[in-house]
Protein backbone atom coordinates (compact mmCIF):
# COMPACT_ATOMS: atom_id res chain seq x y z
CA UNK A 1 0.00 0.00 0.00
CA UNK A 2 2.79 2.38 0.95
CA UNK A 3 4.63 1.56 -2.28
CA UNK A 4 1.51 2.34 -4.27
CA UNK A 5 1.05 5.70 -2.52
CA UNK A 6 4.71 6.54 -3.03
CA UNK A 7 4.38 5.79 -6.75
CA UNK A 8 1.27 7.96 -7.09
CA UNK A 9 2.91 10.76 -5.12
CA UNK A 10 6.03 10.51 -7.31
CA UNK A 11 3.98 10.71 -10.49
CA UNK A 12 2.04 13.66 -9.10
CA UNK A 13 5.24 15.51 -8.27
CA UNK A 14 6.69 14.80 -11.73
CA UNK A 15 3.53 16.09 -13.43
CA UNK A 16 3.51 19.17 -11.19
CA UNK A 17 7.16 19.93 -11.96
CA UNK A 18 6.56 19.46 -15.68
CA UNK A 19 3.56 21.77 -15.50
CA UNK A 20 5.60 24.42 -13.69
CA UNK A 21 8.51 24.10 -16.12
CA UNK A 22 6.34 23.98 -19.25
CA UNK A 23 6.39 27.76 -20.00
CA UNK A 24 10.19 27.85 -19.75
CA UNK A 25 10.57 24.72 -21.90
CA UNK A 26 8.16 26.18 -24.45
CA UNK A 27 10.08 29.45 -24.58
CA UNK A 28 13.35 27.58 -25.12
CA UNK A 29 11.89 25.34 -27.84
CA UNK A 30 10.44 28.35 -29.68
CA UNK A 31 13.93 29.69 -30.38
CA UNK A 32 14.71 33.21 -31.50
CA UNK A 33 12.88 35.66 -33.72
CA UNK A 34 14.50 37.32 -36.70
CA UNK A 35 14.66 41.00 -35.80
CA UNK A 36 16.14 42.20 -39.06
CA UNK A 37 14.25 45.13 -40.59
CA UNK A 38 15.65 44.50 -44.07
CA UNK A 39 13.26 45.42 -46.86
CA UNK A 40 13.15 43.34 -50.05
CA UNK A 41 11.41 45.68 -52.47
CA UNK A 42 12.50 44.82 -55.99
CA UNK A 43 13.93 41.46 -54.90
CA UNK A 44 12.79 38.12 -56.35
CA UNK A 45 12.49 35.09 -54.09
CA UNK A 46 11.76 31.45 -54.90
CA UNK A 47 10.64 29.18 -52.04
CA UNK A 48 9.95 25.50 -52.65
CA UNK A 49 7.12 23.87 -50.71
CA UNK A 50 5.77 27.23 -49.57
CA UNK A 51 2.14 26.15 -49.76
CA UNK A 52 2.19 25.00 -46.11
CA UNK A 53 4.24 24.81 -42.92
CA UNK A 54 7.46 26.77 -42.46
CA UNK A 55 7.70 27.43 -46.19
CA UNK A 56 4.38 29.27 -46.14
CA UNK A 57 5.43 31.30 -43.09
CA UNK A 58 8.75 32.14 -44.74
CA UNK A 59 6.86 33.34 -47.81
CA UNK A 60 4.58 35.43 -45.62
CA UNK A 61 7.52 37.13 -43.90
CA UNK A 62 9.43 37.90 -47.10
CA UNK A 63 6.27 39.14 -48.83
CA UNK A 64 5.72 41.48 -45.88
CA UNK A 65 9.19 42.88 -46.60
CA UNK A 66 8.14 43.71 -50.16
CA UNK A 67 9.69 40.85 -52.13
CA UNK A 68 8.23 39.28 -55.23
CA UNK A 69 7.68 35.77 -53.86
CA UNK A 70 7.28 32.73 -56.06
CA UNK A 71 5.71 29.77 -54.29
CA UNK A 72 7.04 26.67 -56.05
CA UNK A 73 4.95 23.63 -55.13
CA UNK A 74 3.34 20.46 -56.40
CA UNK A 75 -0.17 21.05 -55.02
CA UNK A 76 -1.38 24.06 -56.98
CA UNK A 77 -4.72 24.30 -55.13
CA UNK A 78 -3.01 24.59 -51.74
CA UNK A 79 -0.44 26.90 -53.26
CA UNK A 80 -3.08 29.27 -54.62
CA UNK A 81 -4.92 29.25 -51.28
CA UNK A 82 -1.67 30.11 -49.47
CA UNK A 83 -0.87 32.87 -51.97
CA UNK A 84 -4.34 34.44 -51.61
CA UNK A 85 -3.98 34.42 -47.84
CA UNK A 86 -0.52 36.01 -47.95
CA UNK A 87 -1.55 38.63 -50.52
CA UNK A 88 -4.56 39.62 -48.42
CA UNK A 89 -2.55 39.88 -45.21
CA UNK A 90 0.56 41.62 -46.57
CA UNK A 91 -1.15 43.63 -49.34
CA UNK A 92 1.67 42.47 -51.57
CA UNK A 93 0.19 41.35 -54.86
CA UNK A 94 3.55 39.99 -56.05
CA UNK A 95 2.99 36.56 -54.48
CA UNK A 96 2.50 33.98 -57.22
CA UNK A 97 2.38 30.22 -57.53
CA UNK A 98 4.27 28.04 -59.99
CA UNK A 99 4.06 24.30 -60.48
CA UNK A 100 7.08 22.33 -59.26
CA UNK A 101 7.23 18.61 -58.56
CA UNK A 102 10.62 17.80 -57.04
CA UNK A 103 9.98 14.09 -57.58
CA UNK A 104 10.17 14.59 -61.36
CA UNK A 105 13.23 16.12 -63.07
CA UNK A 106 11.06 16.98 -66.09
CA UNK A 107 8.89 19.20 -63.88
CA UNK A 108 12.00 20.78 -62.34
CA UNK A 109 13.44 21.62 -65.75
CA UNK A 110 10.09 23.03 -66.93
CA UNK A 111 9.84 25.21 -63.83
CA UNK A 112 13.37 26.55 -64.32
CA UNK A 113 12.81 27.15 -68.04
CA UNK A 114 9.59 29.09 -67.39
CA UNK A 115 11.16 31.06 -64.55
CA UNK A 116 14.13 32.13 -66.64
CA UNK A 117 11.82 33.15 -69.47
CA UNK A 118 9.57 35.24 -67.22
CA UNK A 119 11.88 36.67 -64.54
CA UNK A 120 14.91 38.92 -64.98
CA UNK A 121 16.53 38.19 -61.62
CA UNK A 122 16.66 35.86 -58.63
CA UNK A 123 18.03 37.15 -55.36
CA UNK A 124 17.02 34.47 -52.84
CA UNK A 125 16.45 30.76 -53.43
CA UNK A 126 15.11 28.86 -50.41
CA UNK A 127 15.14 25.08 -50.88
CA UNK A 128 12.53 24.30 -48.25
CA UNK A 129 10.29 21.50 -49.53
CA UNK A 130 10.72 17.99 -48.18
CA UNK A 131 9.20 14.63 -47.34
CA UNK A 132 9.70 12.54 -44.21
CA UNK A 133 9.05 8.95 -43.09
CA UNK A 134 7.74 7.81 -46.47
CA UNK A 135 7.12 4.12 -47.16
CA UNK A 136 9.64 2.91 -49.72
CA UNK A 137 8.90 4.47 -53.09
CA UNK A 138 10.75 6.07 -55.97
CA UNK A 139 10.55 9.31 -57.88
CA UNK A 140 9.61 9.49 -61.55
CA UNK A 141 13.32 9.11 -62.36
CA UNK A 142 13.94 6.11 -60.11
CA UNK A 143 15.48 7.82 -57.08
CA UNK A 144 14.55 6.80 -53.54
CA UNK A 145 11.86 9.33 -52.53
CA UNK A 146 13.66 11.05 -49.63
CA UNK A 147 16.92 11.40 -51.54
CA UNK A 148 15.14 12.42 -54.73
CA UNK A 149 12.82 15.07 -53.29
CA UNK A 150 14.77 16.41 -50.33
CA UNK A 151 18.11 16.55 -52.05
CA UNK A 152 18.54 15.66 -55.71
CA UNK A 153 15.52 17.68 -56.82
CA UNK A 154 16.85 20.77 -55.07
CA UNK A 155 20.35 20.05 -56.37
CA UNK A 156 19.09 20.15 -59.95
CA UNK A 157 16.86 23.17 -59.37
CA UNK A 158 19.72 25.13 -57.82
CA UNK A 159 22.03 24.55 -60.76
CA UNK A 160 19.40 25.34 -63.34
CA UNK A 161 18.91 28.73 -61.62
CA UNK A 162 22.53 29.32 -60.68
CA UNK A 163 23.52 31.61 -63.56
CA UNK A 164 20.53 33.80 -62.81
CA UNK A 165 21.56 33.97 -59.17
CA UNK A 166 25.11 34.95 -60.17
CA UNK A 167 23.85 37.69 -62.47
CA UNK A 168 21.62 38.99 -59.65
CA UNK A 169 24.40 39.02 -57.03
CA UNK A 170 24.49 39.63 -54.18
CA UNK A 171 22.23 36.60 -53.86
CA UNK A 172 21.62 33.85 -51.34
CA UNK A 173 20.84 30.14 -51.41
CA UNK A 174 19.26 28.75 -48.25
CA UNK A 175 18.94 24.98 -47.83
CA UNK A 176 16.63 23.69 -45.11
CA UNK A 177 18.21 20.63 -43.53
CA UNK A 178 17.70 19.11 -40.07
CA UNK A 179 19.55 18.19 -36.90
CA UNK A 180 18.68 14.63 -37.98
CA UNK A 181 21.56 14.86 -40.47
CA UNK A 182 23.86 13.76 -37.62
CA UNK A 183 22.37 10.26 -37.96
CA UNK A 184 22.81 10.24 -41.73
CA UNK A 185 25.39 8.47 -43.87
CA UNK A 186 26.17 8.68 -47.57
CA UNK A 187 25.75 5.01 -48.45
CA UNK A 188 27.50 4.93 -51.81
CA UNK A 189 26.89 1.18 -52.14
CA UNK A 190 23.11 1.60 -51.74
CA UNK A 191 22.08 5.20 -52.45
CA UNK A 192 18.57 4.20 -53.53
CA UNK A 193 17.92 2.03 -50.46
CA UNK A 194 17.22 -1.06 -52.55
CA UNK A 195 19.31 -3.37 -50.36
CA UNK A 196 18.31 -1.99 -46.98
CA UNK A 197 15.65 0.63 -46.29
CA UNK A 198 14.58 2.41 -43.12
CA UNK A 199 12.19 5.33 -43.57
CA UNK A 200 13.65 7.19 -40.59
CA UNK A 201 17.28 6.85 -41.64
CA UNK A 202 16.42 7.62 -45.26
CA UNK A 203 15.30 11.07 -44.11
CA UNK A 204 18.53 11.51 -42.14
CA UNK A 205 20.64 10.51 -45.15
CA UNK A 206 18.90 13.06 -47.37
CA UNK A 207 19.37 15.85 -44.83
CA UNK A 208 23.06 15.05 -44.49
CA UNK A 209 23.29 15.28 -48.28
CA UNK A 210 21.80 18.79 -48.07
CA UNK A 211 24.40 19.91 -45.53
CA UNK A 212 27.33 18.48 -47.51
CA UNK A 213 25.96 19.95 -50.73
CA UNK A 214 25.76 23.39 -49.15
CA UNK A 215 29.37 23.31 -48.01
CA UNK A 216 30.75 22.22 -51.39
CA UNK A 217 28.46 24.60 -53.28
CA UNK A 218 29.69 27.49 -51.15
CA UNK A 219 33.29 26.58 -51.96
CA UNK A 220 32.57 26.52 -55.68
CA UNK A 221 30.73 29.86 -55.55
CA UNK A 222 33.49 31.81 -53.83
CA UNK A 223 33.96 35.17 -55.48
CA UNK A 224 30.61 35.14 -57.31
CA UNK A 225 28.62 37.14 -54.77
CA UNK A 226 26.29 34.18 -54.17
CA UNK A 227 26.29 32.62 -50.71
CA UNK A 228 24.95 29.22 -49.65
CA UNK A 229 24.01 28.21 -46.11
CA UNK A 230 21.99 25.39 -44.55
CA UNK A 231 19.96 25.27 -41.37
CA UNK A 232 18.03 23.28 -38.78
CA UNK A 233 14.54 24.81 -38.31
CA UNK A 234 13.82 22.95 -35.07
CA UNK A 235 11.06 20.48 -34.25
CA UNK A 236 8.01 22.02 -35.90
CA UNK A 237 4.34 21.08 -35.66
CA UNK A 238 3.59 20.62 -39.35
CA UNK A 239 2.34 18.14 -41.97
CA UNK A 240 5.83 16.71 -42.48
CA UNK A 241 5.11 13.62 -40.32
CA UNK A 242 1.84 12.79 -42.11
CA UNK A 243 3.21 9.50 -43.49
CA UNK A 244 3.65 8.05 -39.98
CA UNK A 245 0.61 7.42 -37.77
CA UNK A 246 2.84 7.04 -34.71
CA UNK A 247 4.68 10.32 -35.28
CA UNK A 248 1.41 12.09 -36.03
CA UNK A 249 0.06 10.89 -32.68
CA UNK A 250 3.22 11.92 -30.84
CA UNK A 251 3.15 15.33 -32.53
CA UNK A 252 -0.43 15.82 -31.28
CA UNK A 253 0.44 14.74 -27.74
CA UNK A 254 3.55 16.91 -27.46
CA UNK A 255 2.44 19.79 -29.68
CA UNK A 256 2.91 22.23 -26.79
CA UNK A 257 6.66 21.61 -26.90
CA UNK A 258 6.94 21.92 -30.69
CA UNK A 259 7.57 25.07 -32.65
CA UNK A 260 4.74 26.61 -34.60
CA UNK A 261 5.37 26.94 -38.35
CA UNK A 262 5.99 30.65 -37.84
CA UNK A 263 8.59 29.94 -35.15
CA UNK A 264 10.15 27.25 -37.33
CA UNK A 265 10.48 29.69 -40.22
CA UNK A 266 12.61 32.17 -38.28
CA UNK A 267 15.97 30.57 -39.10
CA UNK A 268 15.12 30.46 -42.81
CA UNK A 269 14.16 34.12 -42.70
CA UNK A 270 17.31 34.97 -40.74
CA UNK A 271 19.55 33.24 -43.29
CA UNK A 272 17.71 34.97 -46.13
CA UNK A 273 17.74 38.56 -44.90
CA UNK A 274 20.15 39.16 -41.99
CA UNK A 275 22.59 41.93 -42.88
CA UNK A 276 25.40 40.32 -40.90
CA UNK A 277 25.25 37.22 -43.12
CA UNK A 278 25.87 39.09 -46.37
CA UNK A 279 29.28 37.47 -46.87
CA UNK A 280 28.80 34.38 -44.67
CA UNK A 281 28.72 31.17 -46.68
CA UNK A 282 29.06 27.41 -46.30
CA UNK A 283 27.73 27.40 -42.74
CA UNK A 284 25.09 25.39 -40.92
CA UNK A 285 22.75 27.35 -38.64
CA UNK A 286 20.59 26.47 -35.68
CA UNK A 287 18.83 29.78 -35.23
CA UNK A 288 21.63 32.40 -35.22
CA UNK A 289 24.25 29.91 -34.02
CA UNK A 290 26.77 28.48 -36.46
CA UNK A 291 27.39 24.79 -35.80
CA UNK A 292 30.39 22.73 -36.88
CA UNK A 293 29.39 20.04 -39.35
CA UNK A 294 32.52 18.40 -40.75
CA UNK A 295 33.95 15.42 -38.94
CA UNK A 296 35.40 11.92 -39.51
CA UNK A 297 36.46 12.46 -43.10
CA UNK A 298 33.31 13.96 -44.54
CA UNK A 299 35.40 16.29 -46.67
CA UNK A 300 36.08 13.25 -48.82
CA UNK A 301 32.34 12.53 -49.00
CA UNK A 302 31.74 16.09 -50.23
CA UNK A 303 33.80 15.63 -53.39
CA UNK A 304 32.79 12.01 -54.06
CA UNK A 305 29.06 12.63 -53.70
CA UNK A 306 29.24 15.64 -56.01
CA UNK A 307 30.08 13.44 -58.97
CA UNK A 308 27.39 10.94 -58.04
CA UNK A 309 24.76 13.72 -58.08
CA UNK A 310 25.84 14.97 -61.51
CA UNK A 311 25.53 11.51 -62.99
CA UNK A 312 22.20 11.01 -61.25
CA UNK A 313 20.25 14.08 -62.35
CA UNK A 314 21.77 14.46 -65.78
CA UNK A 315 23.87 17.20 -67.34
CA UNK A 316 23.92 20.46 -65.41
CA UNK A 317 26.04 23.53 -65.91
CA UNK A 318 28.63 23.89 -63.12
Amino acid sequence: MLNCLATVLGLFICVLLLFMAAPYIRRYMAGGVCKSTTKLNGKVVVITGANAGIGKETARDLAQRGARVIIACRDMAKGEAAAREIRAETRNQQVIVKKLDLADTKSIREFAENFLAEEKALHILINNAGVMLCPYSKTADGFEMHLGVNHLGHFLLTFLLLECLKQSAPARIVNVSSLAHHAGRIRFHDLQGEKCYNWGLAYCHSKLANVLFTRELARRLQGTGVTANSLHPGSVHSELVRHSSLMTLLWKIFYFFLKTPREGAQTSVYCAVAEELESVTGQYFRWAEVLDLLWWGRRVQLRCFWGVRIRGVGKVRL
